[in-house]
């Protein structure tokens, strides 16, 4: 666990997150994470849980006519 200090930026409120913490996450500066409520209080995650729903309901689609799109690529 790490502590994370608020800090004022401009007129909001922000957070610092250490150059360990960026590189788990796998994000850099200019980068958008996503926060999600969950039973013990918030994750923060680089992946859009908007964006995985569409693709798995894409997946799905691709998979179920997946002889189609097989005929069509000839």
């Amino acid at each position: 666990m790490t502590a994370l200090k608020l800090t004022q930026i401009g007129n909001s409120v922000g957070v610092i997150l250490p150059k360990e913490m960026l590189a788990r996450l796998k994000v850099e500066k200019g980068d958008t994470l996503f926060a999600t409520e969950a039973a013990n209080g918030v994750n923060l995650s680089p992946y859009d849980p908007e964006m995985e729903a569409q693709l798995k309901m894409g997946r799905e689609f691709m998979r179920e006519y997946r002889d189609t799109f097989h005929q069509l690529a000839k």
